[in-house]
């Protein structure tokens, strides 16, 4: 069992105008095998969490903790945090040209275990993920994201979460973009992965379509760099017929 919490997070953010505080104070805690939904409006702070979370050199910590397992993984490097068991789905995943999705997923699983994996056992279980999330197995042949549609570069996300196998996974807008299909096929990558693995799961998203499909145990409202609110799966509902302007209103 492992926890990651975080604790009175406060994060800025440089701008052209100097720095721009967007976290204030945001406690959290998610334990192995939940799945955490944050809502909340555009610029309520949502990905500024997850980014703070796996490191990001534009945003700096200003106060508070990250703590997996007892540890502080402000204090890790990206690789160091990595290595732990944080594991982050990019909104808008980069393309990487020169290198195949074969090689960047072989060398992160080295990085992370400490070990390569036996190729002939690597290259059975890279092929039956792949097929799993409805992904041509040539893809692994492919330059990272280069010339993927939104859809695919998604697939490729949760390809490497279930390969990889983190303590905990923070997926950012990993809805963003999808048809109802490649919803479909990506929400059940994740909910297998939280089945065979227990990973805990941050699940950041505007809408509740992809509640559809992964259901979540708490759900947080994020407002203005904090926690509003937070509840249960009703409380998804609850946003799904009233919106975000009560939260709004009151915190203006």
């Amino acid at each position: 069992m492992s926890t990651l919490e975080i604790k009175n997070l406060h994060v800025s953010v440089e701008t052209n105008d100097g720095p721009k505080q967007i976290l204030r104070g945001v406690d959290l805690t998610i334990r192995s095998g939940e799945i955490h939904a944050i809502m909340g409006p555009n610029g309520s702070g949502k990905s500024t969490l997850a980014y703070s979370i796996a490191g990001h050199p534009k945003y700096t910590v200003t106060d508070g903790e990250v703590l997996l397992d007892g540890e502080n993984v402000l204090e890790m490097s990206v690789d160091e945090r990595a290595r732990a068991g944080v594991f982050l789905a990019m909104q808008y995943p980069v393309e990487v040209p020169g290198v195949t999705v074969s090689n960047f997923l072989r060398t992160a699983k080295t990085a992370i275990t400490g070990e390569a994996p036996a190729l002939r056992q690597w290259v059975g279980d890279v092929k039956d993920a792949m097929t799993k999330l409805r992904m041509d197995t040539d893809f692994a042949q492919r330059d990272v994201n280069h010339g993927f549609s939104g859809g695919e570069k998604k697939r490729h996300e949760i390809l490497q979460m279930e390969l990889l196998q983190p303590k905990f996974a923070v997926l950012d807008e990993t809805d963003s973009g999808l048809d109802v299909d490649a919803l479909r096929i990506v929400s059940e990558g994740v909910n297998r992965v939280h089945e065979s693995t227990g990973l805990g799961v941050m699940l950041i998203t505007h809408y509740t379509r992809i509640l559809n499909y992964i259901k979540p145990d708490f759900v947080h409202v994020f407002v203005e760099g904090k926690v509003a609110e937070q509840g249960g799966p009703e409380l998804a509902d609850q946003l799904e017929n009233e919106g975000y302007d009560k939260y709004l209103t009151t915190t203006v």
